[in-house]
């Protein structure tokens, strides 16, 4: 979108790109990988209790939660001043820019927040009450992300257990009402490949969270650590594939190289780079390759 394009307030373009759709590649990819491994263990142990139903209101909660996730970022790094429209070298965000207004958020978050409850509560039926609990803890840790943690250098912490242990693990227990310790690495190395997101996003923006008090992990650690970082991330979590290759899953492990191989190079032009908004590039590439490296597992565990 060009700088000049003049977006209407509240218009449907406004709120398409408030909801940041390109986001949900990260929402999309732990489902996708939690479902594989449910679908391939129920048909190892010939359990008939795989259902497709389940796992289409897995990826729609999750789906709904990261556009929550999203107006919910909007709207308060906007209203704590965390957001600038002059300073701002990422993505151009609704509420800086008014392309919606505050009022308007504010009830947008809570549609959205009420809407993931009504598309989570069928899965009481499939996994139990405990998804009740899940459901909360999920809202939550929603808003206290950007209105507290991420200030205090959380945020990696959490996408490891949002958008890795919990929806890996929660959407293979819906299905066969269990956990094991394949499913829970699988969760731990999907969680730090999409962290790889957060790191380079707060890698860009590392002078101003500065300025701004946000103490990001980034901002803590230092350009150098959080490069090391940036690359161990995607090294670690092809290293925990190894789990899928004593399992059986050959190509679980193999299929997901191509992804590193993404991953390095991602690397190695962030570290070109290294400021400024042409980093934002790097940013797009690290989301298609989260996406690679979902539909590489998710392949490779079907394929074995």
């Amino acid at each position: 979108m060009s700088e000049t394009t003049i977006i209407k307030t509240d218009s449907p373009r406004a709120w398409l790109l408030a909801a940041r759709p390109k986001t949900l590649t990260g929402a999309a990819v732990p489902v996708m990988i939690g479902v594989a491994l449910a679908y391939v263990d129920a048909q190892m142990y010939e359990v008939e209790a795989f259902s497709w139903v389940a796992a289409v209101l897995c990826f729609l909660f999750a789906f709904v939660m990261q556009v929550d996730a999203n107006f919910i970022n909007d709207f308060f790094d906007f209203a704590n001043g965390a957001d600038d429209a002059e300073t701002r070298l990422g993505p151009r965000r609704a509420c800086t820019q008014g392309w919606v207004k505050l009022d308007s958020m504010k009830k947008a978050i809570a549609l959205t927040t009420c809407l993931a409850c009504l598309v989570g509560l069928p899965l009481v039926y499939y996994g139990g009450l405990e998804m009740l609990l899940i459901g909360v803890v999920c809202v939550v840790f929603c808003f206290l992300y950007t209105t507290h943690l991420s200030y205090l250098g959380l945020g990696d912490v959490l996408v490891l257990v949002f958008f890795g242990i919990v929806p890996v693990c929660i959407t293979y227990y819906v299905q066969l009402h269990t956990c094991t310790w394949q499913v829970f690495l699988a969760s731990i190395a999907c969680g730090l490949v999409i962290d790889g997101l957060l790191l380079v996003n707060n890698f860009r923006d590392r002078d101003n969270d500065r300025a701004v008090g946000k103490m990001t992990l980034v901002v803590k650690i230092g350009e150098k650590a959080s490069l090391m970082l940036y690359l161990g991330v995607g090294v670690v979590a092809c290293l925990i594939g190894l789990v899928f290759w004593l399992n059986g899953h050959v190509l679980a492990f193999l299929l997901p190289l191509f992804y590193l191989i993404l991953h390095v190079f991602t690397y190695l032009k962030i570290k070109r780079i290294y400021q400024g908004k042409a980093l934002n590039h790097c940013l797009g590439e690290t989301a298609r390759n989260i996406f690679v490296y979902g539909l590489t597992v998710a392949a490779g565990l079907l394929l074995s």
